[in-house]
Formats: C-alpha cells, structure tokens, sequence
C-alpha cells in the first residue's frame, strides 16, 4: 500500500494537498487539531474544511492530534511507517505577531514537531520523500537593505538590480538579520531537515514560501494575507495596513500551484533540496494594488486605516525567483494568476459567508 501523510490537513495547503494527493496514493493520512482556531480565534477555524475534506475525499483517515504530542504521532508512525511513501509537513504557527506572545509554543509547534517528524521518518520510513514548507521568512529582513524605489502604488527594486529581473533567489542568506521569532522558528525547522537530507540521505525538501493563497484559506488579521483581505471587502469591516504606506510587496501563489510543485518534486527527488516558491513576477501586489483589486471585484469600498509602525521582520519587497525550481522541473509552470486567485477567493466565500 503507497499512504502520503499529511500534517495541518485541514489549513490551507494542506487540505489542498489532501485532494492533490487523493488519486495519486492508496490511502491519504491526514494530522490537524485545528490550532488555527487557538491561534487567530474562531473566525480561522478549519473545522469546516476537515469535514469538507472527510465528505469528499474517500481514501482520507483524519486523525485529531496535536502535532507536538510525541506519542500521538509515533504511534501513527508505528502503524503506517512501512507504507509511508510522502510526508508533506504543512502544520505551523504561521504569524509573527502571535510568535512574540508565546515563543515556547510558536517553537514547540515549529521546530521540535518538525525534528520529531523527521526523526520519525529516519526511523520507519527512511525511504519517503519529506516535504517541508518552510517560508520567506526565514530570510528575515535582510531583503529590505536591496535598492528600493517608491512608485504611486508599490515598492520596487531597483531596474539595474540582477534580482530585478526574476526576484530574489535562493542565495540570499538568512543570517545575521532580524526575522521575528516565527521566521527563527521556522528557519530552524528548514535547516533541520536540509540536515537529515544531508547527513541521513533522506529525500527531503524545504519550499520557502511567498504569500500562499487559495479558495479554502481561513484568512486572519495576523495571517492570511488575500483571504483576510477579500473577507473585510465582501463584509465592509475594517483592515489596517501596516507601515511602509503600504506599498509592501508581496508575491502571492496558489494553493495548487504550490502543491503541484511538491507533486513533481516527489515523482523525482532530491537530497535536501531548498526551493524559493511563490507567485514570482508572474503573481504579485502591493497592500494598495491588492485593495483596488478588491474593491473592483466586489464594489464595495474598502474601511482601512494606516499605522506607521511595520510589522517586525517584515518585508518591504519580495518577490521569489523560482527559476532554480523551474530548472530542476521545467514541465511545472503556474495555473493561477493574481486576478484568478482573487476571483476564486471572491466566489468561494460568497458561497461560505
């Protein structure tokens, strides 16, 4: 029997891949306890996509577990381990704000789960493929010393700049720089399993993630960028923007888009493997540009104020090059642009609010 293990199978791309994944393996094992609703309050809860995914998806076996109980997760491990052929590792405490009120909890969720995860996988299923998605984040603020010009709406890199062209690779280093306590929980996860590849063998890979996005997202104010967003246009509530005017600039990737890159990277794998992973100069806005595109695609005029103060560690400008990944896979190429993915958004959750 082939089984892929899923962790945070009900958040965002995990439940996507959860239906990815459903015709592609025998059984799909799924590990959420809804933390989203601890972390961001009820408004975030992804009860109701675990029942849209138990409805609809017939090979899914969901297990209700906190991914830091050790022994829960062992023993699934225990059960399943010599069929385990993927592991995707989606489960996090995603937000820098909330990281700064607990740090214990934030790491505990991020890092230890990620090396009880891949100790496990050492130990029953060596020859699985491990995906990890790690994040933007654990490059810290170091984007933010690249050479900026203001425009009406958005920053921009400057044109003479080589990451003008495709944005910033995977060279950039993550050290000596502030990243938020969330973005050193996370990079200390991604280094975590760059190590097991490395010095286990095992097929691991870490995707450093832009903004992901997607229909099934439970948008929050501390996370959940364009989701969170259309919820204030479509309702008429309130959105703060935080510093930079702005014209921070995000690039944004849908949920399908990523997961059909794990697809490809588990038909053909490497060995601690890091990969830059967003919408890339193919999908992007700024605060600004993302609310014009609301206002127009719901007519409502958009409540939001401005703060001054930036967000900790947040970027003035990112844009991911996934050239490295286009070259490793060249038959992978994106399926949702940035109108598409707020178009989507827009429908879905007419149905669901």
């Amino acid at each position: 029997m082939n089984i892929a293990l899923i962790t945070g199978s009900a958040g965002l791309i995990g439940g996507e891949s959860v239906e990815f994944f459903a015709d592609k393996f025998d059984l799909i094992i799924g590990i959420d306890n809804n933390m989203r609703e601890v972390f961001f309050g009820p408004e975030a809860s992804t009860y109701w996509n675990r029942q849209r995914l138990r409805d609809t998806v017939a090979n899914y076996r969901h297990y209700d577990i906190d991914i830091r109980n050790d022994s829960a997760i062992q023993e699934v491990f225990t059960e399943y381990g010599g069929d385990l052929r993927l592991i995707v590792h989606t489960a996090a405490q995603p937000s820098h704000d909330w990281a700064a009120r607990e740090p214990l909890t934030d790491f505990s969720v991020n890092a230890g789960a990620t090396l009880h995860l891949l100790e496990l996988t050492r130990r029953y299923c060596p020859n699985a493929v491990f995906i990890f998605t790690s994040t933007n984040k654990v490059y810290g603020d170091a984007p933010n010393s690249l050479p900026f010009v203001e425009h009406d709406t958005r920053w921009e890199i400057d044109v003479n700049h080589p990451y003008h062209r495709h944005g910033i690779d995977e060279g950039m280093s993550i050290d000596q720089c502030k990243h938020s306590l969330f973005g050193v929980s996370k990079a200390s996860a991604d280094l975590m399993v760059q190590e097991y590849g490395r010095y286990f063998g095992i097929k691991t890979v870490c995707f450093r993630g832009g903004c992901l996005t997607g229909p099934n997202h439970s948008g929050a104010q501390l996370h959940g960028f364009l989701s969170y967003l259309m919820r204030c246009a479509i309702r008429k509530e309130p959105y703060t923007i935080f510093g930079y005017k702005g014209k921070q600039v995000r690039d944004n990737i849908h949920c399908h888009d990523l997961v059909n890159m794990f697809w490809h990277f588990y038909q053909r794998p490497g060995i601690a493997e890091v990969y830059n992973a967003g919408g890339s100069r193919h999908s992007n806005c700024s605060i600004l540009e993302a609310i014009a595109i609301c206002e127009g695609l719901t007519g409502n005029k958009m409540r939001y104020s401005y703060v001054e103060t930036n967000r900790i560690g947040d970027h003035i400008w990112w844009i991911s090059d996934v050239s490295k990944f286009k070259s490793h896979y060249p038959q992978w190429d994106f399926k949702y642009n940035l109108m598409g993915i707020l178009s989507e958004i827009l429908a879905t959750m007419q149905k669901r609010l």
